[in-house]
């Protein structure tokens, strides 16, 4: 009887301590759990973007009184840039356009050259977001920006256009950040000055942006 009552009362005091140690090595294994991987719904920071359409001049470049005609072309342009935040964004770009001219068109040749010309724009750009709009789970992925930028303007041919000039834009546009992430998609329309010539001409844009 005097053994059974030991080992009940060994027993006994057994269970809290195997109780203790079971639950001390549960909390370890909690505490060494690996935490939740999370994402951002919206990546921001460093990015790469390509945009191009439709781009017109309506006065291209020329000596008085040589015609000015409108002239109608294409443009593409590649940028990398760092966004700051949910709102500005800077950026360094490369555009190229092709212009549409008739033989009417000396450009700056005295009669030299005529006809269609291109440019090529190295520059930077600055980027606004103005407002955002919110989807059903609460995440700004629309916005409406404004975007401006200048760049040093070379045209070719050489004969036709000899000089170069300095192009300054601005306009408006919208951002749609797809549910990818990286991606984001949209719009915009451009007014251009050409600041020796005075020339005017717009642009109409859809871009492609990945941020990494």
């Amino acid at each position: 009887m005097k053994a059974l009552a030991s080992i009940a009362l060994v027993t006994v005091l057994a269970v809290p301590t195997l109780a203790r140690a079971q639950n001390a090595s549960a909390a370890k294994n909690s505490e060494g759990d690996r935490p939740a991987e999370t994402f951002n719904e919206i990546e921001r920071g460093l990015y790469f973007a390509v945009q191009g359409g439709p781009y017109f001049v309506v006065n291209p470049p020329s000596d008085d009184p040589n015609p000015r005609p409108f002239s109608p072309g294409q443009s593409a342009q590649v940028e990398v840039g760092f966004d700051l935040g949910e709102r500005l964004s800077i950026g360094f770009f490369v555009l190229g356009a092709t212009n549409r001219a008739g033989s009417e068109y000396v450009g700056k040749s005295e009669g030299a050259a005529s006809g269609d010309f291109s440019t090529l724009v190295p520059g930077a750009t600055l980027r606004a977001h103005l407002v955002g709009f919110a989807d059903s789970q609460e995440v700004k992925r629309t916005f409406i920006y404004a975007r401006a930028g200048a760049g040093l303007a070379l045209f070719s041919p050489k004969l036709l256009l000899p000089d170069s000039d300095i192009l300054v834009f601005a306009g408006p546009g919208v951002e749609y950040y797809t549910r990818l992430r990286h991606f984001s998609v949209g719009i915009e329309v451009t007014g251009s000055y050409l600041v020796s010539s005075g020339s005017f001409g717009f642009a109409v844009s859809p871009n492609l942006r990945y941020a990494f």
